[in-house]
């Protein structure tokens, strides 16, 4: 069945567990994630990026997410991932998402409350879910290189604690991306987690916390920061190098240049099925569904 965000997230917030919200850019990471969270019987909370968006894009995904809502027996989440303006924010409703992220993380903290405020009283007039980033989560070496800051300090753009009552005031965001030293994509070195900022923030916000940049962090200190309160951990880069290292594999052993994609991805598949289910148990959300 198709449920909203808020409603995976209040059980784990309530329980004390995190959910990995995979984001799915075709039919082979849709369908590892989602077979793998039915064998685990965890909450699928798959998300969507706005490059994925393009040209029919977002019918065409959000049509399988759709039908795997009706296919499989687990709760199902389709969650728009970093829009970063109403347009895109109004077709995804139009579309059927059950959730939105505003990202507004790289304005100052006046234009980014507002944004946040419009999309969450026209998100909620639908029954969508809405999540905000406050502080700002940079990127490492991400898929789009024109996109890549190897030199950004993520020290530098911190969450404010002392912004988060006033922006949760303002805008009445239903979950809260917070920055405590991750980044996107592929780490250039170790990052190292803020818990004591993270303690900081979750004294003073109510709402479920959400940890972007979760590939490639290292595994204790994820689950030291699901233990201090993040109840949404996003997991991209991981499952695409799993993908693609299959597909190299496969593909550098291939003999019949016509083999059908069911077996080319055979490989893929079970590279990224063993790396979600690692992170399904990492996060403790197996048998929550």
């Amino acid at each position: 069945m198709f449920v909203t965000m808020k409603e995976m997230l209040a059980d784990a917030q309530q329980k004390h567990y995190a959910l990995p919200a995979f984001d799915v850019s075709n039919y082979e990471m849709l369908r590892a994630v989602l077979d793998v969270c039915e064998e685990e019987r965890s909450p699928a909370l798959l998300m969507a990026i706005p490059a994925d968006m393009e040209g029919r894009g977002m019918p065409l995904l959000t049509g399988m997410a759709q039908a795997a809502a009706r296919t499989y027996s687990v709760p199902v989440c389709f969650h728009l991932d970093h829009a970063t303006n109403m347009d895109l924010i109004r077709r995804a409703a139009e579309m059927g998402f059950s959730s939105v992220m505003i990202d507004g993380s790289s304005l100052p903290f006046e234009e980014n409350a507002a944004i946040t405020a419009e999309v969450v009283q026209f998100a909620h007039a639908k029954g969508l879910t809405v999540e905000a980033e406050l502080g700002h989560v940079g990127n490492a070496l991400v898929g789009n290189e024109k996109d890549t800051v190897l030199d950004e300090d993520p020290e530098q753009t911190l969450t404010d604690p002392a912004e988060v009552v006033r922006f949760i005031e303002r805008t009445d965001v239903d979950a809260l991306a917070v920055a405590i030293g991750t980044a996107h994509g592929v780490y250039a070195k170790t990052p190292t987690l803020r818990i004591d900022r993270l303690d900081q923030i979750t004294a003073v916000c109510d709402r479920p916390l959400v940890l972007h940049g979760g590939s490639g962090t290292p595994e204790d200190q994820l689950k030291t920061a699901i233990a201090h309160g993040v109840t949404k951990i996003n997991i991209y880069s991981d499952v695409v190098a799993a993908m693609n290292a299959g597909l190299k594999s496969k593909i550098n052993h291939l003999g019949n240049p016509a083999t059908w994609p069911i077996f080319l991805f055979e490989e893929a598949q079970e590279n990224m099925r063993a790396l979600i289910r690692d992170r399904i148990h990492m996060c403790g959300s197996n048998g929550r569904a």
